[in-house]
């Protein structure tokens, strides 16, 4: 296929551009890592406030929007509300008394208020840019939102807060007067405070109680800056009942000049019976300019919160000896005082932290890989600022799987869950290490069983945990610890957990594991697996067979490394035997399968598991794939591929098997596909599924979520596909995707399987190593790049443990850049290099001595690049 159709086809000339009803499902988060986050909905309105450690989807606090007027000589010549039209259906949304269905859209959504018609949303994060611009309107607005997102610095990447810079441009003939306000509702109902402050010259509107000790979970603050020069506030709207408070501020809005302070003596206190009323209290900041006729002003604010206590409400357990549940501090509250600190702290350092966020995000965008892969990647690295990520106090990252509306969804940084997800790793290194740190502490018992779920606080886990051992989870903790090594070049962070590593993966054949998994001691899974679709396979397969290969080959490199010789010998004997078993019994030709007698009861027996897996009526297994072509059987040759461990399994079956997961499991039209499970795709859209049986041959009771398309097993899927050259139908599945989350039928930024912002859908960062051809391997100082895409005129972005940048290519030379940090290599490689002779090599303009072996470059002392400083290779 030509290029041209290629681009065509994958969508080269995206602006990731929403309008119209491709807006209505749009929440874009706004907030840091752990923090929680704030949504901007596709119109402009804030959503989601999810800022108070929990889940809080469907959300709004109270009346918090903003609004623009203009003046000309005293006469007010527009105010509107900052948002767009709100979508359909007008019927009103869920259940409620005198709101809700049958009582039309909530108040809250200002949609009866003057506002913009014509209005567009660009989202490229963890940037999402709005126009305001309705033809007959002297002025046009254009809101730039975001919170900092910088690779590598996870400190700056976790500030609680939302910004919102608007600049609006006075297209009129006359010089305006123009005032942007920001309302904010107190989100306490009772000892609700609002104080009008002044900090670091800095006006502010800080909201708390004086309902909640210190140490409560329902303690916090929320503050609104800005950095106008010029600006009025009221520290409360007008209390009343009814519709009195907005009705009021819209007078004092309407009328020309500064708005008026209005404060109250005291708290506001509403007594048990009026809680549910819409009385918050809401305080106002407005900033002003005067605008020459074709001038520009800007208006920019800090919305930042602070609720420190984080409790286990989900799952706490006994608690203490006085019943409280368990809590601890937010990792942000160490960082900041409180909300107004902060935010403070955006106003100081605003340039740096928006040039570096910029730098990611256009180094990221104008890489010219597929728009839909960048689509897939940006969009799904806003799930860790979401409320799927917690940072615990000392800052170690902690996930759910996902969210539900008021919780999140399946504790424990779920490890087979989590296996597939690629993007922390590579942009911020250091958590992905913690989580490794943590897992291996708290969740690893004695004879080398690992919890697959943590609870909190962390020291519960192997306490309260009895459930059995996840085969894919374990063995992917494995690997993963080999990846952070490899990214890191941290080989004493390596030996501080290796002897949890080595425990761990020799748990498959310790006498003490009740599930067997290798009992035997051959290098094949053949017990009872506990596995990431939430059941267990019996009998030898290659999915799990293939991800404890994997282990088994990462481990032996970590062992040398470490001088244990002996375990280097025991592994990769273990490796080789089972790799060879695997591709004799497990392969059929097409694809590879899970070898199991479905008729065979005794298998269950063994393990004493008939009663939840034996399907009396069909007189067969119940849960099991068989013969089935599995989505992820050959997930372990992916994750080798990932961490550059190469071939695991024979590469000609591999790459027939990958063939055959498209071929068999890839659905053009999921409408006149029957699905038993969950809907994730429907009508005219396209998905892989999780298992087909191409020789109609289906257990009566199949392995659970076969019919579902998953986006985190069809990332993983697209991304293998790649890596064995089928470049087109990886990217097809990737545009399956993305086209069900295209802004009308689900949002963006929100890929959900068991819940919202779902973790595993962060796979899509491995289409970025998989396009790009990267390796890496720091412990060697090695880095290279084999585009499997537009090779003759390829850029991407790259990170690393110490730097991050963009690499580019041409038919001429190769350019390797370090935007941020550092990188220190003794070689770079390319399979674009075989067969070709590099002229010369330049480090920062000075020609460096290099040797050339087939695809690599080798020099004699490391070199280290630095910001401003290009390697470049002549061809």
């Amino acid at each position: 296929m030509s290029n041209n159709i290629l681009n065509q086809q994958f969508r080269m000339d995206k602006d990731f551009m929403y309008t119209g009803t491709k807006t209505s499902q749009i929440s874009f988060p706004l907030g840091g890592i752990g923090t929680g986050s704030i949504g901007l909905a596709g119109n402009g309105r804030l959503i989601d406030w999810e800022i108070f450690n929990r889940p809080n989807k469907l959300s709004f606090n109270g009346f918090s929007f903003f609004a623009v007027k203009a003046e000309c000589k005293g006469e007010v010549k527009l105010t509107k509300v900052l948002n767009g039209d709100l979508q359909t259906p007008y019927t009103g949304e869920g259940k409620g008394k005198f709101e809700g269905y049958g009582y039309g859209p909530r108040r809250e959504n200002m949609a009866g208020f003057p506002h913009f018609t014509n209005t567009s949303f660009q989202g490229q994060f963890p940037f999402a840019e709005m126009t305001f611009d309705d033809a007959d309107d002297p002025i046009t607005v254009k809101l730039t939102a975001f919170n900092p997102f910088i690779p590598l610095n996870d400190r700056d990447s976790s500030i609680p807060c939302a910004i919102f810079e608007y600049e609006v441009t006075n297209r009129s003939t006359d010089e305006l007067e123009i005032s942007v306000v920001g309302n904010v509702s107190n989100p306490f109902r009772q000892g609700a405070v609002n104080e009008a402050v002044e900090f670091g010259g800095r006006r502010a509107i800080r909201m708390s109680s004086t309902q909640y000790e210190v140490d409560e979970a329902e303690f916090g603050d929320l503050t609104l800056m800005t950095d106008n020069d010029d600006v009025s506030y009221q520290s409360y709207w007008y209390r009343g009942g009814w519709f009195d408070n907005l009705t009021v501020f819209w007078k004092d809005f309407r009328q020309p000049g500064r708005f008026q302070e209005r404060s109250y003596e005291g708290p506001r206190e509403l007594d048990a019976k009026r809680l549910h009323e819409k009385h918050q209290d809401v305080g106002l900041l407005s900033g002003h300019h005067t605008v020459a006729a074709g001038g520009k002003a800007r208006f920019r604010f800090v919305l930042s919160w602070n609720f420190p206590n984080c409790v286990n409400f989900w799952n706490p357990g006994s608690g203490d000896d006085s019943g409280r549940q368990p809590s601890w501090k937010n990792y942000y509250s160490t960082l900041f005082r409180d909300s107004t600190d902060s935010a403070n702290y955006i106003m100081e350092h605003y340039d740096r932290l928006n040039k570096e966020t910029r730098l990611f995000q256009e180094t990221l965008f104008y890489s010219t890989l597929p728009d839909t892969v960048i689509d897939a990647i940006s969009s799904n690295i806003s799930i860790l600022k979401s409320p799927t990520v917690l940072r615990l106090t000392d800052g170690t990252l902690y996930g759910f799987e996902g969210v539900h509306t008021n919780e999140g969804s399946c504790e424990g940084s779920c490890t087979h869950v989590w296996n597939y997800e690629q993007a922390t790793a590579f942009l911020f290194p250091a958590l992905a290490r913690s989580m490794r740190n943590i897992e291996y502490k708290h969740a690893q018992f004695e004879n080398g069983k690992m919890a697959f779920r943590l609870m909190l606080p962390a020291e519960r886990t192997t306490r309260d945990n009895t459930f059995r051992a996840a085969a894919d989870g374990q063995m992917g903790g494995v690997i993963k610890s080999y990846r952070e090594w490899k990214i890191s070049g941290d080989t004493e962070w390596l030996r501080s957990i290796w002897p949890n590593i080595r425990k761990a993966l020799e748990y498959a054949w310790d006498p003490t594991n009740e599930d067997q998994w290798d009992a035997d001691k051959d290098g094949v899974m053949e017990g009872r697996q506990h596995h990431t679709l939430d059941m267990e396979l019996f009998g030898p397969n290659s999915w799990l067979t293939s991800m404890y290969l994997t282990a088994l080959k990462a481990a032996a490199e970590m062992a040398g490394t470490l001088g244990e010789q002996e375990k280097v010998a025991e592994y990769e004997g273990l490796y080789a035997n089972g790799s060879a078993w695997t591709n004799e019994h497990l392969f059929n030709g097409r694809y590879f399968h899970q070898l199991v007698d479905l008729k065979d009861r005794s298998v269950l027996e063994k393990y004493d598991a008939e009663e939840v897996y034996w399907n009396d009526e069909a007189g067969e297994h119940k849960y099991q794939i068989g013969e089935g072509c599995g989505i992820d059987q050959v997930l372990g040759q992916w994750f080798a591929h990932l961490v550059g461990l190469g071939y695991v399994l024979d590469p000609v079956k591999v790459k027939r098997a990958v063939q055959s997961i498209y071929d068999n499991n890839y659905i053009e039209n999921l409408g006149d596909y029957p699905n038993a499970c969950r809907i994730y795709g429907l009508n005219d859209e396209s998905g892989l599924m999780i298992c087909t049986w191409p020789d109609d041959n289906c257990p009566t009771v199949p392995v659970p979520y076969a019919d579902e398309c998953m986006n985190g097993f069809e990332y993983q899927a697209a991304c293998h596909m790649i890596y064995e050259g089928l470049v087109t139908e990886g990217l097809s599945a990737v545009k399956s995707i993305r086209d069900r989350y295209d802004g009308e039928r689900r949002n963006p930024w929100n890929e959900f399987e068991c819940g919202s912002n779902y973790a595993r859908s962060m796979a899509s960062y491995g289409l970025l190593l998989a396009l790009s051809g990267f390796e890496y391997d720091m412990v060697s100082g090695h880095i290279g790049f084999s585009p499997k895409w537009q090779a003759q005129d390829f850029r991407c972005f790259w990170s690393l443990n110490d730097g991050w940048g963009e690499f580019r290519c041409s038919d001429e030379q190769m350019e390797l850049e370090v935007l941020m940090g550092e990188l220190s290599l003794s070689s770079f490689g390319s399979g674009l290099l075989v067969g070709r002779v590099v002229k010369s090599v330049m480090i920062g303009g000075k020609s460096v001595s290099f040797e050339q072996s087939e695809g690599n470059l080798i020099w004699k002392d490391k070199i280290v690049i630095e910001p401003q400083i290009i390697l470049v290779l002549h061809f």
